[in-house]
């Protein structure tokens, strides 16, 4: 749909009654960002505001725009806390637009700085970095990915010549979601082109991402190249950028961490990369720039002349063993090389769920080197991935065999072993892994995991304890000893836990959800309403959320908002049988009747056997009148379950009124069978025994008036055979 209803902004309008906009500063893809004044503060000064424009304005996803945009706003006004990022001053909507109003940045982006293609010295290349990662060191503190790290996003104030980080790509990821609605599971690439690695190419950001992003400005500030003119290996996917520039062998160690291929090889995060950093500021050294040409001819040329210098020297030396040796040696040097190259490829084909092409990667390493541990460790994701475990346990033993100690290894064993059903061998590898490496996460994960789902759930809350001892913010972690917690019926600490995950992770759908299922159960309905009120807006489609709810409402006697959340159950899911029944149930509390019984029989269509069902529609039936569908909907339900005694009752109710006399004193007695004392089978039973005997004299009564005197004894036998045959 077309977003025919946004505004074109210009110069002089008002926005949200207070800022006024000056001019346009730019345009992409995501929206608009204009120079503009608050009017409402002393002096009229600057901001910067962004016009994001949902390209979707149907009012389901325009809710779910609003509330992510809500949620990014407010991570937007928690990272500007820090000095040198602009601050959060207001977000609003405004004609199904959403605007953002930030803090105005004066001074010029590091692009322009870079755009001059002049080298820069090592250790203003240093102190750069360094800026960078303080900065970004507190983005990923608050659990937040940039996502967009490049030097059109990195600002220098005029004023005191500081580094300003803006721009995030989260903000970009929230609007690609409003542009392909919400709804949807696009997964859309966001970044600059040049500065995001191969993870972050296919939708899957890293910390480390933006470590990588960091990196090639250092290598583009010491180059003066940008980074399209960088070559890369296309084998393995690494930057060779030693050829441009030498460095000291400190500050090119740190660069090449930065921006290795495989996000595992990378710093983590900010944090680790910015104590890298550090490190090398005692140190300084002279930038010193090498011809292409000749670091060409180097790079190609120096294996070769090693060897030949290595086995030409032992001959003239007399040494012709020891320089055979070294001629061996140098070939399995090179033969190691090939074999690392070849395991990155594995890698890099596995993170991209190319399973096919990371197995011929991982066996090729492996004929090259077959004492290669990390490559039997790839060969074995690649095979559980496939769904391949027996394979896969060979080859995590096969590793576990050439490194004792690879935790690693030992991790993957046991994820194998608990997909075939090995739950205490699982159990016990992973302890095997957490002993070698006692902060192992993976490792507190699946044995947590497997507790919970042997029903160990004090054990499991200890491993989730310790994992979260390690990783305090694993919403996941939290939300699951939140559960061991609810199995155990210690309801406080489930709330306390379900807090914590949706502390982390508001958006966190199945936490409130159990929270409110823990707060129906504390009869605590109200709260539970706006828990489940909130787990349905973070996911419409959650079906037991909208059932729930409805329970709660219902019990709070809000029967038209109930009847709307079960609803909006049966909508999400269609086959959702407890959602139909309670739907019927509350219109037929509504005297919506003809509606309750056409959800009754919706449900008797999902579950032909549901009596509760049935038994709900006689009942409709009965007070519509429609006795002999009552009587037919009741016999069924005594069907089902013979012993169901309101059942027969309500039978034997609809049977009085159709006149059916001894049919309805039979069910009376079946219902007193299972429930002796049930009093209102017991009137009902005298009601019907009292209409059948005026039955049965009003029809003596009429047989002796029209029969003749002197018949009257013939006349006897005959109406004992007609009682007989119209009352037993």
């Amino acid at each position: 749909m077309n977003n025919s209803h946004s505004i074109n902004l210009a110069s002089g309008q008002k926005l949200g009654g207070r800022y006024q906009i000056l001019t346009q500063l730019g345009q992409g893809g995501f929206g608009r960002t204009f120079l503009a004044e608050d009017l409402y503060l002393p002096g009229c000064p600057k901001c910067v505001v962004k016009q994001l424009k949902p390209m979707a304005t149907d009012p389901d996803t325009l809710q779910v725009a609003r509330r992510l945009f809500d949620t990014e706003a407010q991570i937007l006004h928690q990272l500007g806390t820090h000095p040198q990022i602009p601050q959060l001053f207001a977000y609003f909507e405004e004609n199904q637009d959403f605007y953002l109003v930030q803090e105005y940045i004066e001074g010029e982006n590091l692009a322009e700085e870079l755009a001059s293609h002049q080298t820069i010295a090592e250790k203003n290349v240093i102190d750069l970095l360094s800026e960078i990662l303080e900065i970004l060191a507190f983005v990923h503190q608050q659990k937040v990915i940039h996502r967009d790290v490049n030097p059109y996003n990195i600002i220098r104030r005029k004023d005191d010549g500081k580094l300003f980080l803006i721009d995030f790509g989260a903000v970009k990821q929230i609007t690609t979601q409003m542009v392909y609605s919400p709804r949807t599971n696009y997964t859309i690439a966001i970044g600059t082109p040049g500065y995001f690695p191969s993870e972050q190419a296919i939708g899957s950001p890293k910390f480390s991402s933006d470590i990588y992003a960091v990196g090639i400005i250092g290598i583009q500030a010491l180059t003066g190249r940008s980074p399209q003119d960088i070559p890369t290996n296309s084998q393995t996917g690494e930057i060779n950028w030693h050829s441009l520039i030498r460095v000291s062998p400190g500050l090119t160690q740190v660069l090449n961490t930065m921006i290795r291929y495989d996000f595992r090889q990378r710093y983590p995060s900010a944090i680790e990369a910015l104590e890298a950093i550090e490190k090398l500021k005692s140190y300084s050294s002279k930038t010193i720039a090498i011809p292409r040409k000749t670091s060409r001819l180097f790079r190609q040329d120096r294996l070769t002349n090693l060897k030949k210098w290595l086995f030409t020297g032992a001959f003239s030396l007399g040494l012709v063993g020891i320089g055979a040796g070294i001629f061996v040696g140098v070939n399995y040097f090179l033969a190691s090389n090939n074999a690392i190259a070849l395991y990155r490829q594995g890698d890099t084909f596995y993170n991209l769920k190319s399973y096919d092409r990371a197995l011929q990667a991982y066996e090729k390493a492996l004929k090259i080197r077959p004492e290669y541990a990390e490559a039997w460790i790839g060969k074995g994701n690649v095979q559980q991935a496939s769904g391949k475990s027996k394979d896969a346990l060979n080859s995590y033993e096969k590793a576990i065999q050439i490194q004792p100690r690879n935790w690693q290894a030992w991790i993957g064993r046991a994820q194998v072993l608990d997909k075939l059903g090995k739950s205490q061998e699982a159990i016990d590898t992973f302890k095997g892994a957490i002993q070698i490496n006692n902060n192992a996460q993976e490792a507190w994960q699946g044995l947590a995991q497997i507790q919970m789902r042997l029903k160990q759930y004090p054990e499991a809350i200890s491993s989730f304890d310790r994992l979260l001892k390690i990783e305090s913010n694993n919403a996941s972690a939290w939300y699951q000893k939140g559960w061991a917690w609810q199995n155990l019926r210690d309801y406080k600490q489930a709330i306390d836990a379900y807090d914590k995950a949706i502390e982390i992770k508001p958006d966190l759908s199945s936490g409130w959800y159990q929270k409110g299922n823990v707060l129906m159960n504390l009869q605590k309905e109200e709260e539970a309403v706006q828990a489940y009120e909130q787990a349905v807006q973070f996911q419409p489609k959650l079906d037991i959320a909208w059932y729930s709810l409805g329970i709660a409402l219902s019990r709070l006697g809000r029967n038209e908002e109930a009847l709307n959340a079960y609803s909006q159950a049966t909508q999400a899911r269609a086959n959702n049988g407890e959602a139909w029944y309670q739907k019927g149930w509350t219109l037929h509390q509504l005297k919506r009747y003809d509606e309750a019984i056409s959800a009754y029989e919706t449900v008797i269509r999902l579950y032909p056997k549901n009596e509760q069902a049935w038994y709900n529609k006689g009942n409709v039936l009965y007070i519509l009148k429609r006795y002999e569908d009552a009587i037919a909907a009741y016999q069924q339900t005594v069907a089902l379950k013979k012993d169901y005694y309101r059942a027969w009752n309500s039978l034997g109710n609809a049977l009085l009124q159709v006149k059916r006399y001894q049919e309805a004193i039979n069910a009376y007695d079946r219902a007193l069978r299972y429930q002796p004392d049930y009093k209102q089978a017991k009137e009902g039973k005298t009601q019907a025994e009292d209409l059948l005997a005026r039955e049965r004299q009003k029809f003596e009564e009429n047989i002796q008036q029209e029969l003749p005197e002197n018949e009257e004894r013939e006349s006897g036998d005959i109406v004992d055979k007609i009682k007989r045959s119209l009352f037993n």
